[in-house]
């Protein structure tokens, strides 16, 4: 007579088959998890360079701006008026340049009404470490001793395009010298700035601003 070792068989364990569809299955959650985490990394990582990039636009149009509107032409007193906008192109895309004779960068008005004059210029130059993109750069002088305070400053190095265009009351222009005008008329009563900044993924963004110039001769 023979009897059957039920204990025995049930220590018997998994079989080679069980373990390896185990394996399978496990491997297949654990490939799912990874492709979850990757997603919502790489979302995050889009959302934080999309953050970033219109942070950045609207400080660059802000800073223009403000220079803009303290563009220096006073109707009594004696001011060093100047404004210079150069049209170029690269890649079939605008790359201007733009040189301001403003007040003090923090238009803090002095006793008299004006504080010091300083002459600021934008200009970009070709980013060396991605093809496609410019840096701009900032300087400033004196308005006074034309003596340049300091090295260029770089405002953001991921320009694909900037423009400005200028409206004299009449129509608009891609250039501007006010070395060549009568005085008083030296000023576009309104500039226009389109820039293009690059994102991630190679995603372009846009901004545009107008601005009104309180001491051009059509807003007095």
């Amino acid at each position: 007579m023979k009897f059957r070792n039920d204990s025995a068989q049930a220590a018997r364990g998994f079989t080679l088959i069980e373990l390896m569809l185990a394996i399978f299955v496990l491997g297949l959650v654990l490939v799912m998890l990874a492709g979850s985490f990757s997603a919502v990394s790489k979302s995050k990582l889009h959302a934080e360079s999309h953050l970033f990039t219109d942070r950045e636009g609207r400080a660059v149009l802000w800073q223009i701006s403000n220079e803009i509107r303290g563009a220096v032409q006073t109707p009594l007193a004696q001011s060093h008026v100047l404004l210079l906008g150069t049209a170029s192109s690269q890649a079939g895309l605008p790359i201007n340049s733009l040189t301001i004779s403003t007040l003090d960068p923090g238009h803090r008005r002095s006793i008299d009404g004006f504080g010091t004059e300083d002459i600021v210029s934008y200009a970009a130059v070709p980013n060396p470490n991605h093809r496609g993109w410019f840096i701009l750069e900032r300087t400033q002088q004196s308005g006074l001793s034309y003596a340049a305070t300091g090295k260029p400053v770089i405002i953001a190095d991921d320009v694909v395009s900037m423009r400005f265009r200028y409206f004299d009351g009449q129509q608009w222009t891609d250039v501007w010298n006010s070395q060549n005008m009568m005085s008083g008329s030296q000023l576009p009563v309104a500039i226009t700035i389109d820039l293009q900044l690059g994102g991630g993924g190679q995603r372009i963004v846009s901004f545009s601003t107008q601005v009104t110039v309180p001491m051009a001769i059509g807003t007095w």
